[in-house]
């Protein structure tokens, strides 16, 4: 295989948090200025790095918040810049911490699910808001 079509493997959290004003919950939306999208914080592993460990520390580098994972939410994969790409993806509730601007996040947002989804650039994210949401009320 040449490292042309190696797979791309990312990981990221759908970052959450209870609503201050009611029972509900918020989800954090991050905007990247370089692709004008809205999506979860995500980004790249360094080599050998732990999914888990990886995507903690991309919702610290985008969003400046601290956060607890909860369960594992399904894997997405696309094709990013002519290759492959594969994200994990966990849930995590935020613990503390504050958001300041930052080369790759210009702006966040805290909304209900369903405004969440409806923000979200790609279409392939949005199933990961119903997985999120049965992870937190199990039938």
């Amino acid at each position: 295989m040449s490292s042309g079509s190696r797979t791309v493997l990312a990981a990221g959290c759908v970052l959450w948090r209870r609503a201050p004003y009611d029972d509900g919950i918020e989800i954090c939306l991050v905007h990247r200025p370089h692709y004008d999208d809205w999506s979860h914080p995500k980004g790249k592993l360094k080599r050998g790095e732990d999914p888990l460990a990886g995507a903690l520390r991309e919702v610290l580098e985008e969003t400046g918040y601290h956060c607890v994972p909860g369960a594992r939410l399904p894997t997405v994969r696309y094709v990013a810049n002519g290759r492959p790409k594969q994200v994990t993806y966990w849930a995590a509730e935020v613990t503390s911490g504050a958001f300041a601007p930052n080369p790759e996040v210009d702006r966040i947002i805290w909304l209900p699910p369903t405004a969440a989804g409806s923000r979200l650039t790609h279409p392939r994210d949005r199933p990961l808001l119903t997985s999120l949401l049965t992870s937190l009320h199990p039938s």
